[in-house]
């Protein structure tokens, strides 16, 4: 079976049917498909509607999951989003699902697991794009999640609790002279703020005097917002985006009511924690000053991802047996892009492994597969010798494991 051929015919399937979080029936569906055509004995669950989690073996003591990502972006700009959602695969996941249904082909042919002292699970997980709030927020008040992330929502489940330890893999939107893969690079963690400043409306033109301007107190946040950048701590990556979520206002009329909403980026807990009451108060001070008020929202979006070290000295040492063929990014460090997999690492060990192969940039409107051969078939080859090489050598010591509820005490706190 020429299998590179099949599974690249399913890689632009997937790029050219986007879904958003915890609506990827069509991609689930195809999934699903091809893992029953890959192993018609696959026994296969179901999660969260979408997700899934199948095994090539169960009997072991340990098991080590490898996750990818089911989800797109809203980015209806793109040129191959969904006209009607606006979905677009342009930060990569729909070449996760198919680089893991290669390396479940790999190994599912080969039968090499069926040697090693610890079960491979695969799991598919929805939902990781922090996007398309009203209609997860929904969900909530419908009882059906709890957590607007995929991940948080599979660990509320239980969907993690027989696992020891997690791979996963995300794309690099970056041009690189050859084949290139990246370790070691921490994630930062974030919240959504949401400030709705209240004022007083009156005729613009003939009364001013009487108003209470919310669009000012908007506009002072945002000055405040700035001058205090200089106080923020370099090394935490804060980034800060403040935008107009809901306004409505007309030239005439002075406006009462403008509501900013703001991600809050940071790489530390404790110094997220700060930041809030920092942008809370620089809030509650521009309402004051102006004679409003200001009434303030916090979501939790998702905790800071810090690469387990044990995990990747193993994709380290990995690399080192394709270096002839495979550039490394070792030294980026931390980076301010955020995912759900730092909740899940708060659990348990997680080390995510990036790749090139991609033009454009990533959630850009340009960004696609560029190279086929490396992301579908060697970079396959290298998370199959990556996964031969912890045969034998995991040490249950070097590993941890936090329930839920810890998490969500930890969530409740911030």
């Amino acid at each position: 079976m020429d299998y590179f051929k099949r599974i690249t015919e399913l890689t632009e399937d997937l790029f050219n049917n986007p879904e958003l979080g915890f609506k990827e029936f069509k991609t689930s569906k195809k999934v699903q498909d091809e893992l029953k055509f890959l192993n018609p004995n696959a026994d296969i669950e179901i999660f969260s509607k979408t997700g899934i989690k199948t095994y090539l073996s169960r009997d072991k003591n340990k098991t080590i999951c490898f996750l990818a990502e089911l989800d797109a972006v809203y980015a209806p700009s793109h040129f191959n989003a969904d006209p009607e959602t606006g979905a677009a695969h342009n930060c990569g996941h729909f070449t996760q699902i198919t680089v893991a249904l290669a390396l479940y082909q790999r190994l599912i042919t080969n039968e090499k697991y069926k040697n090693w002292d610890y079960n491979l699970c695969f799991i598919f997980i929805p939902a990781e794009e922090y996007v398309d709030l009203p209609y997860r927020k929904e969900l909530v008040e419908k009882g059906e999640i709890v957590h607007l992330g995929g991940k948080a929502e599979a660990m509320r489940l239980g969907i993690f609790d027989d696992i020891d330890a997690v791979y996963c893999v995300h794309s690099i939107g970056e041009d690189f002279d050859k084949p290139t893969i990246e370790l070691y690079c921490n994630l930062a963690g974030f919240m959504y703020k949401y400030y709705t400043f209240e004022g007083k409306t009156s005729h613009a033109g003939f009364d001013p005097f009487s108003g209470v301007n919310a669009y000012s107190m908007s506009t002072l946040f945002n000055v405040g917002v700035g001058l205090s950048r200089q106080q923020f701590i370099d090394t935490q990556s804060i980034r800060i985006n403040p935008i107009i979520m809901d306004a409505d206002m007309s030239t005439n009329v002075i406006p009462n009511e403008v509501k900013i909403g703001t991600d809050l980026r940071c790489k530390t807990i404790p110094y997220m924690k700060e930041m809030s009451k920092k942008l809370d108060r620089i809030a509650e001070g521009s309402a004051y000053s102006l004679g409003g008020t200001v009434t303030i929202e916090t979501d939790m979006g998702y905790l800071p991802f810090v690469q387990n070290d044990y995990l990747s000295s193993f994709a380290m040492d990995t690399y080192n047996e394709f270096s002839d063929t495979l550039a490394l990014i070792d030294d980026r460090g931390d980076i301010a892009a955020a995912g759900d997999i730092g909740d899940l690492s708060y659990i348990m060990p997680c080390a995510q492994i990036s790749y090139g192969g991609f033009k454009g940039t990533i959630h850009g409107d340009d960004f696609k597969l560029d190279d086929e051969n490396f992301v579908l078939n060697t970079f396959p080859k290298y998370l199959e010798r990556l996964f031969e090489n912890l045969n034998g050598n995991i040490d249950p010591s070097k590993l941890y494991k936090r329930t839920y509820n810890e998490y969500k005490k930890l969530i409740d706190e911030i």
